[in-house]
């Protein structure tokens, strides 16, 4: 219902919309007048104790926020960082996905970012990557990374509750570089995004990835298959994340032939909901997922329902690879200039 009042181009939606406009106004001005805060220097961030490259989001979920923030904190450990992710941990299945995606890397989840950051430091990271920050001014970053998704885009930004838009498009120009990502849909849809951002924030340097369907990848084990398997397969796909269409769409330009059946984002699955699952599986090769679904399901899935299946998704870089390397390649340097506690404090 939320994404067809977001999304939807009819009559109903557009009307529901346009009904929640007063609250959207409401909304921006509380929104605004923080950023103001914030800009103008009347409000400041704490200084970590160690760098702080943020990863995050102008819209509320679906842009790929947690496989990019995995990419890089793999980047910063292969170029000779000792990384950690660092999240709020809203729902269990993100923490989850970063410690099977890099389980040699630190995931440290609280509430108080800056005290998570000081528990990932006590731990032995000297460089931190905070997992949707980019709202989260009360700690200063090094590098501010925000996502945009082709797949979500449309030319209509409303903000919370009448869109999913946290902030307007102008706040990329805060960030020290846009991620313009894509899933399923084509190179001339993020062609149009990027047409958008030139003219909103010209001075912020721009990269656009695809996130790429990569293996099967059998729950629970080590049982590995290439995407193209799913050639003319019935499978019923479950997908809880910011924007299932782009994952049930993957599957199908696989020519897999997808039953889907969507829930909200972080939803806890319940043992009726693997019920109704298995139960729509009966007669499917298989049951696929996205990994930050399978990290949760396989823990209720039952013996004799169809085998359980997440697709790995691998980053692809199409355009603008120099520019994030800079940006973490600075990041790294400052590591020597704080290391000690004392730096925490209120910049």
């Amino acid at each position: 219902m939320i994404e067809r009042i977001w999304f939807g181009e009819d009559r109903p939606a557009r009307a529901a919309r346009a009904a929640l406009v007063p609250i959207e106004r409401v909304f921006a001005g509380v929104s605004g007048l923080r950023t103001l805060l914030y800009d103008a220097g009347w409000v400041n961030g704490r200084t970590p104790v160690v760098p702080v490259v943020s990863v995050g989001n102008l819209t509320v979920g679906g842009t790929g926020k947690t496989p990019i923030a995995a990419w890089i904190a793999r980047w910063l450990r292969d170029h000779g960082g000792h990384p950690a992710i660092v999240m709020r941990g809203y729902g269990e299945d993100e923490p989850l996905v970063h410690r099977t995606v890099n389980p040699e890397i630190e995931v440290v989840t609280g509430a108080d970012r800056a005290a998570a950051v000081e528990e990932a430091a006590s731990r032995g990271a000297d460089i931190v990557v905070l997992d949707d920050g980019f709202q989260h001014r009360q700690l200063r970053r090094d590098v501010d990374i925000v996502l945009v998704s082709a797949d979500q885009w449309t030319d209509e930004i409303h903000l919370l509750p009448a869109g999913p838009w946290r902030e307007p498009l102008s706040a990329a120009r805060r960030a020290d570089l846009v991620i313009v990502t894509r899933k399923a849909v084509s190179e001339r849809a993020v062609d149009r995004v990027n047409e958008v951002l030139a003219r909103v924030a010209p001075r912020v340097r721009r990269m656009s990835v695809h996130l790429e369907p990569d293996e099967l990848i059998r729950a629970g084990g080590s049982e590995r298959q290439a995407i193209t398997e799913l050639n003319g397969e019935h499978i019923v796909a479950v997908a809880a994340v910011g924007d299932p269409a782009a994952f049930f769409k993957q599957l199908e330009a696989h020519a897999a032939v997808v039953h889907p059946l969507a829930f909200r984002d972080h939803h806890k699955f319940t043992a009726a909901d693997v019920a109704r699952i298995a139960a729509a599986a009966q007669g499917s090769a298989r049951v696929v997922g996205t990994l930050k679904d399978v990290v949760k399901l396989r823990q209720l899935w039952p013996r004799g329902a169809p085998a359980l299946w997440y697709v790995s998704q691998r980053v692809v870089v199409e355009r603008g690879v120099g520019g994030v390397e800079q940006l973490l390649e600075t990041a790294l340097r400052t590591r020597s200039t704080r290391n000690s506690p004392a730096n925490s404090g209120p910049g």
